[in-house]
């Protein structure tokens, strides 16, 4: 199967020029041209250059810990540490990304990337806790695209799934307290921009 310039580089994660770049660097040489120039890459030999193949690709793990906020950081170094335990009983490449941030927030510095080196095929496990630590709400899907890329998820300790008046009440107050959280945050600004005029 073969590609296009787009289609590698999407599969890549990369823009276009960075493709253009690496050829112009020897990196990576396209297969072949068209007879209108145009670019094309083999699927396979992308795979093997760059380890993408679940069969190629050096096991290398990610462990992934988060808490809401900065009076849980005890919490966090408990996730952190059972993390690092496990990891170094069952791989011998791991990283483990810590996350301070509410579990509906997508822009966390470390759950992007996280989603980065998802898409760049660049880990084979991802370990956690919990799996709520990873998201509130959309996990799922995280994991689905896992599943997609060929990595496999590991949560340490499954909880008993709660009942669903449980799962609403925790849903609904995790939404209040970061709706709080900005509506007060932007009252405090906004209080502070008043002082200081």
């Amino acid at each position: 199967m073969y590609l296009s310039i787009g289609q590698a580089a999407g599969l890549l994660g990369v823009s276009v020029s960075t493709l253009r770049r690496w050829e112009a660097e020897n990196y990576l040489i396209p297969d072949f041209r068209t007879k209108g120039h145009h670019r094309r890459y083999r699927l396979s030999s992308l795979e093997e250059r760059l380890g993408l193949n679940s069969a190629i690709r050096k096991v290398h793990a990610l462990a992934y810990a988060r808490v809401s906020s900065h009076d849980q950081k005890k919490d966090l170094a408990t996730q952190v540490s059972k993390l690092r335990l496990y990891c170094e009983e069952h791989f011998t490449s791991f990283e483990c990304i810590e996350d301070l941030g509410s579990g509906l927030n997508y822009r966390k510095p470390g759950f992007k990337k996280l989603m980065r080196l998802i898409f760049l095929r660049r880990i084979t496990h991802l370990i956690l806790n919990h799996k709520d630590r990873l998201l509130r709400f959309g996990s799922d899907l995280v994991f689905d695209l896992c599943n997609h890329f060929d990595i496999k998820v590991v949560i340490l300790e499954e909880r008993e799934k709660p009942s669903f008046e449980e799962e609403l009440a925790r849903d609904v107050i995790e939404l209040m307290t970061v709706f709080s959280a900005k509506l007060y945050g932007r009252r405090s600004h906004q209080n502070r921009l008043k002082a200081a005029s």
